[in-house]
């Protein structure tokens, strides 16, 4: 059908070897899910309650931009703690912890003129109503069920900014597509996009490329899931993309996620950070060995300097 593709055939053959009979199995060509899903997204926001402006704070370091750092929350995984030897997860522990982690990271910032929620993809664990990956089918332990899913994480993203822009001047937003939810992204995006756009004070990055960048002063942001380009290869891709943010700023910093680890690579071209996760292992992680420290990062730049400061804060310092 259209919009299909191919993904096996089965053929029942006779002694001899002649074909009998033949199934033809298809799923649905992720392209166009994507394009399907950005049409519906475009009707359903023309009539979508916008956001009121809201009266920012008073004072802030004109020179200061602190990032949030998150990325692979996996909101709607499970986990057991007695299979993976980490911690339990569902979708209840999934929202509890992150408005823990961001209501104390809040309040360990310092002021700045501006707030970056960089949020770098894998925000749910699955992406349609079977809980598989949308690219390889790979089963996945789930938790819940889809819509309530799409719930919690609206209310999770609508509560964050808000926070921010208690906090900001001015408030930036990036929901990267990722390996397990790209469509989940796209309708994450358009959304905001809508919802917030009588809102001066924000800016919603609704790019549909997997490759992101915000310019601040003389410093420049990338951001990408990690999941097409690893921490050794992306730095050129940022470069190539964005040259003339890249040619303007001589500090400039890549961040990715994807292996739920922490790993940091300095080239010629700029430093890339990959971050580790606040959610834990799951089955699968955990039956491959792939165990790493759990936590989420605000990192504070300079018009000027780049990189000044950062706060490390963990799952166990929440509690």
């Amino acid at each position: 059908p259209d919009g299909h593709v191919i993904k096996g055939v089965s053929s029942l053959v006779n002694a001899d070897g002649s074909v009998v009979q033949q199934w033809i199995k298809t799923r649905a060509e992720l392209d166009g899910v994507l394009d399907a899903i950005r049409t519906t997204v475009d009707e359903l926001k023309k009539d979508l309650p916008r956001v009121a402006p809201t009266k920012g704070p008073d004072h802030a370091n004109e020179l200061l931009l602190n990032q949030y750092t998150l990325t692979d929350l996996h909101f709607g995984m499970l986990a057991w703690a007695e299979e993976t030897g980490g911690a339990n997860y569902d979708l209840q522990e999934a929202e509890r912890l992150l408005m823990a982690w961001f209501s104390a990271a809040i309040a360990m910032a310092p002021n700045a003129a501006v707030g970056v929620l960089a949020q770098l993809g894998d925000l749910m664990h699955h992406d349609s109503l079977i809980s598989v990956t949308p690219e390889h089918a790979n089963v996945l332990d789930a938790d819940s069920r889809l819509q309530k899913i799409i719930r919690v994480v609206i209310r999770c993203v609508r509560r964050i900014i808000a926070m921010m822009l208690e906090k900001y001047p001015s408030v930036h937003v990036i929901m990267a597509s990722a390996n397990h939810d790209p469509a989940s992204s796209a309708w994450m995006r358009e959304l905001l996009y809508a919802m917030y756009e009588d809102e001066p004070r924000i800016t919603i990055d609704n790019s549909p490329d997997v490759y992101y960048a915000y310019e601040w002063g003389k410093t420049a942001l990338f951001y990408h899931h990690g999941h097409k380009r690893n921490i050794n290869t992306v730095d050129s891709v940022f470069a190539g993309k964005f040259r003339e943010i890249f040619g303007r700023c001589p500090k400039s910093y890549g961040h990715i996620g994807h292996k739920h680890d922490d790993e940091v690579k300095e080239s010629n071209l700029m430093k890339v950070e990959r971050h580790r996760t606040l959610a834990p292992p799951d089955a699968y992680a955990s039956s491959g060995g792939w165990i790493s420290g759990r936590d989420a990062k605000v990192i504070t730049y300079h018009k000027e300097f780049g990189e000044v400061s950062r706060s490390i804060i963990s799952p166990e310092m929440i509690a």
